[in-house]
């Protein structure tokens, strides 16, 4: 397909996808709607049951565990997709050529930028954290905070260059993140099997609402999550960005 081509069909799709969203969006009910069955019995009963004071999390990783797992390998999927299809496009001597011009070119980085990029990593990767460790407590969680933590990847190749990005986080760790994280969801759910005869059903003492590890096997829920996000999308943001560098290697 035509470079023409493949934009009117990125137009026509964004119009579509816009046109069905701002649909799903005029139905939605408004905050004084009163809440269904469900949500009002989870919304009474899941902080004292679960001593979570974050009513959603305590439902996608205790009430309703089986369904984010379903979530959680879906972008697993998605990101061994993406990866398989981008890298049969190159061919290793691609990657090399690739990285002496970045290379070659990372000095016309301007200082501003680079500044900015390099003092955005830290606070990005803290937030990150902040926002996965503490996901029982406060809005957030670990889909959120992997999302965080993967953008602290791209501060990092703003900052720099493609080589950095490679040194800093290697493919073959985020691969490792992502497949832990996976993993690591069945695990805590094989847990649940072992010691309370139910898969992802809590095996673990609740401990005191408020603190960062009550909500029993929440926290680990949470973390598995965090870790195949992080890595999923660092994974993926990886492969786009060398597709950009191949790119620019072959138009110079």
């Amino acid at each position: 397909m035509s470079p023409r081509g493949r934009a009117w069909l990125f137009v026509g799709g964004a119009l579509g996808m816009a046109l069905l969203l701002a649909w799903g969006l005029a139905g939605v009910p408004g905050s004084d709607v009163p809440l269904g069955r469900y949500a009002g019995l989870l919304a009474d009963h899941a902080v004292a049951e679960r001593h979570t004071t974050n009513v959603v999390i305590a439902t996608a990783f205790d009430y309703r565990a089986l369904d984010t797992l379903g979530e959680e390998f879906l972008l697993f999927v998605a990101a061994v997709g993406t990866t398989v299809l981008l890298r049969a496009t190159r061919e290793e001597r691609d990657e090399e050529r690739a990285a002496r011009l970045d290379e070659q070119r990372g000095v016309a980085t301007s200082d501003s930028l680079r500044a900015l990029g390099t003092g955005l990593v830290g606070p990005t990767v803290v937030l990150g954290v902040y926002v996965t460790a503490h996901g029982q407590l406060t809005p957030g969680g670990g889909f959120q905070g992997g999302v965080v933590l993967a953008a602290a990847l791209l501060a990092v190749y703003v900052a720099g260059t493609w080589l950095a990005l490679r040194h800093v986080a290697p493919v073959s760790a985020l691969e490792l993140s992502e497949a832990v994280g996976a993993g690591g969801f069945v695990l805590v759910g094989i847990g649940g099997l072992l010691f309370a005869a139910v898969f992802l059903e809590n095996f673990l003492p609740f401990g005191t609402k408020g603190d960062v590890l009550s909500g029993g096997m929440v926290p680990l829920a949470n973390l598995a999550v965090g870790l195949e996000v992080a890595g999923a999308f660092g994974v993926i943001l990886t492969e786009l960005l060398d597709q950009i560098v191949l790119r620019r290697s072959a138009s110079g």
